[in-house]
C-alpha cells in the first residue's frame, strides 16, 4: 500500500509542477516583473507548503526531529538532488542578481539557524518570528529592486501565456497548489512507512526520504522549467525555497510550537552537509563556464548528494 501512495503521490506532484510553471510565466506578464521573483514568490510558497505541513505537524506530534531534519534535507535535496538533475537535463544560466541578493540570503539563514540551533538547542516563539520577518524584508527587498528594471522577457516563452484570463490563471494556482499538496503528504505517508520497515530513526527517515518527497515539487517544476528553458524558473524556484523553508516553514512553525533539538547528527552533521552545498553554489559558478551550472557540475551535485544519503543510513 505504501508504494501505491508514493506513485499516486509523485503523479500529483508532477502535474501541479507544471501547473505553476505555467502560472508563473503568465504573472511574469501581467505583473510586468522578473521570472525570478514569481519563482521566488508564489512557485515558492507553493512548493514549501508540504514542507510547512510536515514540520508543524511533527513539531505538534512531539517529534522534532523530523520537523528540523525535513527543512535540513530538503535544503540539501533542493541543490544535490534537484539542482544535480536539473543541471544535467539542461545547463543553468546564473544571473548576477543570485550572488548579489539570493544567494547571501540564502547562506546568511542558513548560518543564524545553526547559531539559533547552538544557542539553546531549541527554536523558540521569539527566532521563529525574527526568521519570518526575515523573509518579509527579503521579499520586499527582491520586488523592489525587480522593478526598477525593465523587464526583458526570457527567450523560448511561451507568449501565448500573456493572454491568460485572470481566471485560467486562479485555476491554474488552484490546481498546482492542492496537487502539490496531496501529493506530498501522499508521498512522505507512503515513504515514511517504507522507512519505517528498515528500522531507522526520525532524523535518518526525515533528512533523506521525507525531505525528497517534500522536495518532489520543487524537482517537478525545475525539471519542467528545464525541459522548457525556463532558466531563471529554475534557480529561483530553488534557491527561494531553501529560503522559505528557513524563514518561513521553521519560522511559522516555531511560532506556533517551539521546535527542540533531540539528536545531535542534526546539528553536528547534517546541517554542515546543507552549508557545504549552499556554499559550493559560489566556486561552481566562478569555475569554467562562469556563471553556469552544467552538465558536469550537476553530475558533481548529484554524486555528493548520493554520498550524504548512504552516509545518513550508515551512521545509524
Amino acid at each position: 500500500m505504501s508504494l501505491i501512495w508514493v506513485v499516486l503521490g509523485l503523479i500529483l506532484l508532477v502535474v501541479g509542477g507544471e501547473f505553476l510553471v505555467r502560472a508563473s510565466v503568465s504573472l511574469s506578464f501581467k505583473f510586468n516583473i522578473s521570472k525570478i521573483v514569481i519563482g521566488m514568490t508564489v512557485v515558492s510558497f507553493a512548493t514549501s507548503a508540504p514542507e510547512l505541513l510536515v514540520s508543524l505537524q511533527a513539531a505538534l506530534d512531539g517529534s522534532p526531529d523530523i520537523a528540523l531534519g525535513n527543512v535540513i534535507g530538503s535544503n540539501i535535496a533542493n541543490i544535490g538532488l534537484v539542482l544535480g538533475l536539473t543541471a544535467i537535463i539542461s545547463p543553468l544560466t546564473i544571473s548576477h542578481d543570485f550572488y548579489k541578493l539570493n544567494w547571501p540570503m540564502m547562506m546568511l539563514l542558513s548560518i543564524v539557524l545553526y547559531f539559533l540551533l547552538k544557542s539553546g538547542n531549541v527554536l523558540d516563539f521569539k527566532e521563529g518570528f525574527v526568521l519570518f520577518i526575515s523573509l518579509i524584508l527579503f521579499l520586499f527587498i527582491l520586488i523592489k529592486k525587480s522593478k526598477s528594471k525593465d523587464f526583458e522577457p526570457v527567450e523560448e516563452v511561451n507568449e501565448a501565456l500573456q493572454k491568460t484570463s485572470n481566471f485560467k490563471l486562479i485555476i491554474w494556482l488552484l490546481i498546482g497548489g492542492l496537487a502539490l499538496y496531496f501529493g506530498s503528504e501522499w508521498l512522505v505517508q507512503g515513504a515514511k512507512e517504507m522507512a519505517l520497515s528498515f528500522g531507522v530513526s526520525e532524523r535518518v527517515i526525515s533528512v533523506t526520504m521525507v525531505a525528497v518527497g517534500t522536495s518532489v515539487p520543487e524537482l517537478a517544476a525545475s525539471v519542467i522549467a528545464a525541459l522548457k528553458q525556463e532558466k531563471a524558473i529554475s534557480l529561483g524556484n530553488l534557491i527561494g525555497s531553501n529560503i522559505f523553508n528557513i524563514a518561513s516553514v521553521l519560522g511559522l512553525t516555531a511560532m506556533i510550537s517551539p521546535i527542540g533539538l533531540e539528536n545531535p547528527n542534526i546539528l553536528n552533521v547534517d546541517i554542515f552537509w546543507m552549508l557545504g552545498f549552499a556554499f559550493i553554489l559560489i566556486p561552481f559558478m566562478l569555475l569554467p563556464k562562469k556563471f553556469e551550472i552544467g552538465r558536469l557540475k550537476g553530475f558533481v551535485i548529484l554524486t555528493a548528494y548520493s554520498i550524504f544519503v548512504i552516509l545518513a543510513f550508515l551512521s545509524e
